[in-house]
């Protein structure tokens, strides 16, 4: 008796073994994922030119521009791009960002001058993106051109396809 007692544990062992092993193993991507994000170094674009903005996005008062040579796919992880805004009267802000798929966040890296040159933003935080309000050109980039849920959706030709596929976005 003794002997059948033993088999029968060791048995009962062996299957709550083989039924944890995946749920031990499926951890273990979970882990890369908790890895510390780390953003790579910033390197700035040079001034946009006119016959290089795609137009994507206009709300009331404004029309907005990706510089198609400014679009970047970081190996951090990031899309970074110029952004052209321009209001009816015609005054443009020019912008240097970046969007990230995964977090649902974006930040302003500087701003454009007239000259051409770049002055650095003071703010240096990512910050959700917002789908309220008169401007929604980030959520449109988020979800009609740079990110299928939180991936990128693909490299910067698919981007650029992406932007030039679409007709521009009205809300």
């Amino acid at each position: 008796m003794p002997t059948l007692h033993l088999r029968h544990l060791a048995s009962s062992l062996f299957c709550t073994l083989l039924l944890s092993a995946p749920l031990l193993h499926a951890q273990e991507p979970a882990d890369e994922e908790d890895k510390e994000w780390r953003e790579v170094a910033l390197q700035l674009p040079e001034a946009p030119k006119a016959e290089n903005l795609l137009n994507f996005y206009k709300s009331n008062s404004q029309s907005f521009a990706i510089d198609t040579k400014s679009l970047l796919v970081a190996s951090d992880g990031t899309i970074r791009y110029t952004l052209v805004a321009t209001s009816d009267g015609g005054a443009k802000n020019i912008s240097y960002e970046g969007l990230r798929c995964q977090s649902y966040e974006v930040k302003l890296f500087a701003f454009g001058r007239p000259d051409g040159t770049w002055s650095r933003s003071r703010r240096n935080q990512w910050d959700a993106i917002s789908s309220t309000g008169a401007n929604k050109q980030h959520s449109t980039l988020f979800s009609d051109y740079f990110c299928e849920g939180r991936t990128i959706a693909g490299k910067v030709n698919v981007l650029l396809d992406k932007l030039r596929g679409k007709k521009m976005s009205y809300y």
